[in-house]
């Protein structure tokens, strides 16, 4: 009998590389002309997974996100993990928005994922969900590679690892 080969589709946030990006972004935004007596703040809670952003308005919320997103990409970390709301009032005329960060895979991700293997009709491709990741295995490594291929060119609205493949 063939051995199976597998690999595992995972969706984490490595927050020492978050933590690097907002360092960066909060000294952009003390040297920026435009940000010049403001009051601008970053947060972040590595244990409610979430980043707040507060400014004086939305105008300097969206240059604020901006800043953050662009150090975000730069860092290499995922930006669509991260859920922007809308921003809200908050004390003292100013504006907040707190960012919820996707950590793991969303189990209606997951069954969205698996369901996707399945329609695709890949030869013996199988996937099973395991907590927040979903384990692709197969007799074939080609088919397997052809499941990281069909997985990566579509779109599940966070953004997928492939690893521990053996």
């Amino acid at each position: 009998m063939a051995a199976t080969v597998s690999f595992d589709v995972t969706s984490t946030i490595d927050f020492q590389e978050v933590n690097n990006a907002l360092n960066q972004a909060r000294k952009e935004v003390a040297q920026r002309y435009d940000f010049k007596g403001a009051t601008t703040d970053i947060a972040l809670n590595e244990k409610e997974n979430t980043l707040t952003l507060t400014a004086d308005d939305d105008f300097k919320m969206n240059a604020l996100w901006e800043i953050v997103q662009t150090r975000l990409v730069r860092r290499g970390v995922p930006v669509k993990n991260f859920k922007i709301p809308d921003s809200e009032p908050a004390a003292g005329g100013t504006v907040r928005r707190v960012i919820a960060i996707q950590q793991g895979i969303p189990i209606e991700a997951a069954r969205e994922i698996v369901k996707f293997i399945k329609d695709r009709k890949l030869k013996k491709v199988q996937a099973a969900i395991q907590a927040d990741q979903v384990r692709v295995s197969s007799p074939s490594k080609d088919d397997l590679q052809e499941a990281i291929h069909v997985l990566r060119e579509h779109d599940f609205g966070i953004a997928l690892q492939f690893g521990n493949y053996r």
